[in-house]
């Protein structure tokens, strides 16, 4: 997706140990014009009219989630990071390991919002490991509902985790693939192997 790109580029940091900050339009804080315009985009990719349920973690997924949830006219749920007073019912659990946070934490997910008969898309605003996806689509198995594709907006691709959904055979599709990101730019999967300034 070109626009994304290009919102990479220009606002877009790289940080000491290849961490890439896309928070002042993406999951901070939120241009909700290029949230649709994703949402537009993910409709390229999945059949959206064949989805129940849009699917995410608490909490940076949120915000485009539920952009892309209300647009395709269906309910958003995220799995969250802890367990709250007002949660009933059975929950769905699912260790990953958070490399934001540097440690294990627990997905939780009530099982009162999804069923068997969901026809659930993931949806996530950036991915470098998989973990938190890997958790979502445990998620998903374990609540016996059908997983229908996993869209990410950013994909760190030097990281792997693209690479083994791919591999995994999953419905997946990341909108801006990074390969490469140091001092001197970004450079994007399927891009002419030239550094983005």
């Amino acid at each position: 997706m070109q626009e994304l790109k290009e919102r990479i580029v220009k606002e877009g940091k790289v940080l000491p140990g290849n961490i890439v900050k896309v928070d002042g339009f993406l999951n901070h804080r939120v241009d909700p014009k290029l949230m649709d315009h994703i949402a537009d985009e993910f409709k390229k990719y999945f059949d959206v009219d064949d989805i129940t349920l849009v699917l995410t973690a608490e909490a940076s997924g949120i915000a485009l989630s539920a952009i892309c949830a209300g647009k395709w006219n269906v309910p958003m749920i995220y799995a969250k990071k802890a367990k709250s007073d007002n949660i009933e019912g059975g929950l769905l659990k699912s260790e990953i390991y958070s490399y934001t946070y540097k440690k294990k934490v627990t997905q939780l997910l009530s099982q009162e919002w999804i069923s068997p008969d969901d026809k659930v898309l993931i949806i996530d605003d950036f991915m470098a490991n998989g973990e938190a996806i890997r958790g979502l689509t445990d998620l998903v198995a374990q609540s016996g509902a059908e997983l229908k594709g996993i869209g990410v907006a950013v994909e760190k691709g030097f990281q792997k985790g693209g690479d083994r959904l791919r591999d995994m055979g999953l419905n997946y599709h990341a909108l801006a693939v990074i390969d490469q990101a140091d001092e001197n730019g970004f450079v994007f999967r399927e891009d002419d192997p030239y550094l983005y300034e």
